[in-house]
């Protein structure tokens, strides 16, 4: 078996059986790695030099953490939710209750593409956003997993289609510049304007998964326990009535985290900056900073540690360069079958990005072997766009190494009730990558 496909089946099924992630994703690492050839100590010293390249948006993430708790010991969540179920009028078991939960999915989504093109936060407004409408999702009993299915589809489908922010990067830096550098070659060149074109169908796809996963997948009511956030197994103290002058803080709290990070391109300064405004803001004692803080990295711990290890992991992924021997073996497969070319650069093109957890480091290692491959098998431009683009975004959603999972369980499991594999993984694999593999398939065909 191709080491590629081995590690990426271990680290699934090891995290399927309730594994923690963490061990899965090491465990798949050296089996993956050894499959290759790799010695053991090839593979540690591969595994920790790709640590590094996490570590930055794990501590990011991390200090987020700490300026959501702080959020929430300010009771401007407390606030919000109870502003939010008073306008939407919804409770449990009332007529609006479906209209309620529509709206909420609606709005998660519309937050996670702006943060993909026009405010280019990324995943950066998940900590602060979600953990303060938990309440609101547990009183209206919304299943957790429709909401997470919402924001993946939110940070996957903008860049796909929409030439506009990340968009841009992986149309056209990515995308685009990784295709026509494979084609040089053999004078085999693409517009990078027609991009949003070829990915139309695909996009479709994703559409159709987001549909499917919350009018009908996940329409059933789920109990949560309502917690605080950063809680565990007990309920937080916060504030339960507010100046105008405390609200005006917290909202500048908000305001100069954003701001920070989109002047900065740091999502760890600005969660510093908004932890620090809150903090000199008398929302709680200064003895209690401390256990603010502490409270927040115990809330993103385990995302943080999972991104630094997928970057261990992809790293070995890479350094066995089983890439080509994986697309050589399959298209050994194939025949002369277009629609089976089709199919089985799909498939590998899932398989990769889940090990590698990232679409814009995929297209890079593919687009050079499946270029050749489309002339041969004669896919015009705009379906070789499709396919490429397609095999890479496959995986980003449904991947435990992926921040756009990663991201979605960092802010649903702010209060402990929210699984990353179950709730997360397996939703988001199911609802996005079935319908990318038929709907890219339909677009290689037709275009």
């Amino acid at each position: 078996m191709n080491s590629i496909v081995l590690a990426v089946v271990v680290m699934m099924a090891l995290s399927l059986v309730r594994v923690p992630v963490i061990l899965a994703l090491i465990i798949a690492t050296f089996a993956g790695g050894m499959s290759a050839g790799m010695s053991v100590g090839d593979v540690i010293v591969a595994f920790e030099g790709g640590l590094g390249n996490g570590a930055t948006i794990a501590l990011s993430y991390a200090l987020l953490g700490a300026f959501a708790v702080a959020l929430s010991r300010s009771g401007i969540t407390h606030l919000l939710a109870e502003k939010i179920v008073g306008a939407i009028g919804a409770e449990p078991g009332g007529r609006n209750v479906f209209y309620a939960k529509m709206l909420l999915c609606g709005a998660l989504l519309l937050c996670a593409s702006l943060a993909e093109t026009i405010i280019p936060v990324h995943i950066a407004f998940i900590p602060i956003l979600v953990p303060p409408l938990l309440e609101v999702m547990d009183r209206i009993n919304l299943d957790r997993r429709a909401a997470a299915c919402a924001v993946t589809c939110g940070l996957i489908l903008p860049y796909m289609l929409l030439p506009v922010g990340f968009g841009a990067v992986y149309q056209q830096n990515i995308l685009g510049e990784n295709i026509n550098l494979a084609g040089e070659g053999v004078g085999f060149a693409i517009d990078t304007a027609t991009i949003p074109l070829a990915m139309v169908i695909p996009s479709l796809g994703m559409v159709a998964g987001v549909l499917i996963a919350v009018l009908i997948s996940y329409r059933k009511p789920r109990s949560y326990e309502v917690k605080g956030v950063g809680a565990r197994n007990e309920k937080v103290a916060v504030s339960t009535t507010l100046t105008t002058g405390q609200i005006a803080l917290s909202i500048l709290g908000i305001v100069a985290a954003l701001v920070t990070q989109l002047a900065t391109d740091s999502m760890m300064l600005g969660g510093l900056i908004g932890f620090a405004v809150l903090s000199g803001s008398g929302f709680f004692k200064w003895h209690e900073v401390d256990d603010v803080f502490v409270t927040g990295l115990r809330m993103m711990a385990l995302v943080g540690f999972i991104m630094v290890t997928a970057q261990g992991f992809a790293a070995v992924m890479k350094e066995t360069g089983e890439v080509s021997a994986l697309v050589e073996g399959s298209t050994a497969l194939i025949g002369d079958s277009k629609g089976l070319a089709a199919f089985m650069m799909l498939l590998v093109g899932l398989l990769i990005t889940m090990g590698i957890g990232s679409s814009f480091s995929t297209v890079p290692i593919i687009a050079v072997i499946y270029v050749p491959l489309c002339i041969n098998f004669g896919f015009s431009p705009l379906a070789t766009v499709a396919l490429i683009g397609t095999a890479g975004a496959l995986g980003d959603a449904g991947s435990p190494a992926s921040d756009s999972t990663l991201g979605p369980t960092a802010g649903f499991n702010a209060d402990g009730q929210h699984d990353h594999m179950w709730d997360t993984v397996v939703p988001t694999f199911l609802h996005f990558n079935l319908p990318l593999l038929a709907a890219g398939w339909v677009a290689a065909m037709v275009l």
